[in-house]
């Protein structure tokens, strides 16, 4: 196991940079994160393959990383090692859904759908405190069952191919929630030096292995002929977007993050149409950005 404690920490602290730098950083975190839709269907690999390689290509350059910043790599109580184990396997789920998602389905819906945790952790919240929705939180429904119920029925009149796509990028917004809550509960047995980075190793390590064996499982083709989609995948989601938001997201309140956050179905829209014809109708934008409205506040109430 890798030994941190000789390591001389990198100067990574977000604190010490402008203000300004961590804007950019922030919108180019999830500008980056809406390209990788556009690389999934570019890897001729299967959806649940290119999937894997975006992370285990990854996996070194977030050892670097957690070694660079000064946390360790071990120390993790057994029991919360578990935790995190099990939320990986939800996040490779989550992940692999949302890939086969992303080849059935339109790129802004894909991005959309897939970001759906907050909204489901928002649904979660009620559940767990026995309390009603109040003042936004009835705006955030309402939005967000009107807001899919109209991109769900636009994709059955393309195909039911498409509608597909969108139930397992669906799918893939309630394992990410699954993963955010077991994480949560997670992080509260982590000591102080177990950060962000490191906890993402693990992650990576536990999930590998699941995406693998459901491609295999599905029959898909794993090693990839042409590298470079496979490639710009892991960099752009994994290094470049993962770390940008790892770097900027706990310098801003809510209201951005959740501003930001909408980037990316833009971004994913505009792709899909100039790269792969997708055509959004005035019946799509609304849609969207009732879906969008509804992330918004979602991720507002979190906090």
């Amino acid at each position: 196991m890798v030994n941190t404690t000789t390591t001389t920490p990198i100067r990574l602290d977000s604190n010490a940079w402008p203000r300004w730098i961590l804007v950019v950083a922030l919108l180019a975190g999830n500008v980056a994160l809406a390209t990788g839709p556009w690389f999934v269907r570019l890897a001729d690999t299967g959806p649940v393959s290119s999937a894997f390689w975006r992370l285990f290509l990854a996996l070194p350059f977030l050892v670097l990383l957690a070694r660079g910043t000064g946390q360790a790599l071990t120390g993790i109580p057994k029991k919360t090692l578990l935790l995190v184990a099990l939320g990986s396997v939800a996040f490779a789920l989550d992940l692999s859904s949302w890939h086969i998602g992303i080849e059935k389905t339109r790129l802004g819906n894909a991005t959309l759908f897939g970001n759906a945790g907050s909204i489901v952790l928002l649904f979660w919240t009620f559940i767990i405190t026995r309390t009603l929705p109040r003042g936004l939180e009835w705006v955030a429904i309402v939005f967000a069952l009107g807001g899919a119920s109209i991109l769900m029925g636009r994709s059955l009149e393309i195909s039911t191919a498409t509608l597909i796509g969108d139930v397992f990028c669906l799918a893939a917004g309630l394992f990410y929630a699954v993963y955010l809550l077991t994480l949560q509960n997670a992080r509260q047995g982590i000591g102080h030096n177990i950060g962000a980075w490191s906890l993402l190793v693990w992650v990576s390590i536990f999930a590998c292995p699941v995406i693998l064996a459901l491609a295999l499982a599905s029959g898909e083709p794993i090693w990839p002929t042409d590298w470079t989609p496979v490639v710009i995948l892991f960099v752009t989601s994994q290094l470049i977007g993962q770390g940008l938001l790892v770097f900027s997201l706990r310098h801003f309140p809510p209201l951005i993050i959740g501003l930001a956050l909408l980037t990316q179905p833009a971004v994913a829209a505009i792709i899909g149409y100039s790269v792969f014809g997708e055509v959004l109708m005035p019946l799509d934008i609304f849609g969207m950005v009732l879906l969008g409205g509804a992330l918004l506040v979602a991720r507002m109430k979190r906090g």
